[in-house]
């Protein structure tokens, strides 16, 4: 399994996604994470399936560099966590979000419209 350290870095840093958060996510430590980066650990089959379902990871591409590296296009991050934040908030806050958001959106408009 050479080149799967290099991978799965190349997934987390493609995503833009820490060592913490990412681990967190495949149900590892992030020191076993720093470790198989490392090329110290070896690689178990549960954490490339875990890897491969969690970030759309085309398994192939993980496994041997064949193909695409997502199966379906990455997911959005950002919009994840923003959705999370989302949730969390009460209603009055959420309303309050919301129309914060539509003026954003307008004034980004309204910008786009003067070049």
């Amino acid at each position: 399994m050479d080149g799967i350290k290099e991978r799965i870095k190349q997934v987390r840093t493609f995503l833009n996604i820490s060592q913490r958060e990412f681990s967190k996510r495949i149900f590892i430590s992030p020191t076993l994470l720093g470790e198989i980066e490392l090329g110290n650990r070896k690689v178990k089959d549960r954490t490339i399936l875990l890897i491969s379902t969690e970030f759309n990871v085309n398994k192939d591409w993980l496994l041997n560099g064949d193909g695409d590296m997502f199966s379906v296009p990455p997911p959005d991050i950002q919009l994840e966590k923003l959705i999370d934040i989302f949730k969390q908030l009460d209603k009055p806050l959420r309303d309050y979000l919301l129309e914060q958001s539509k003026g954003l959106l307008k004034i980004q408009k309204e910008n786009i419209d003067k070049e």
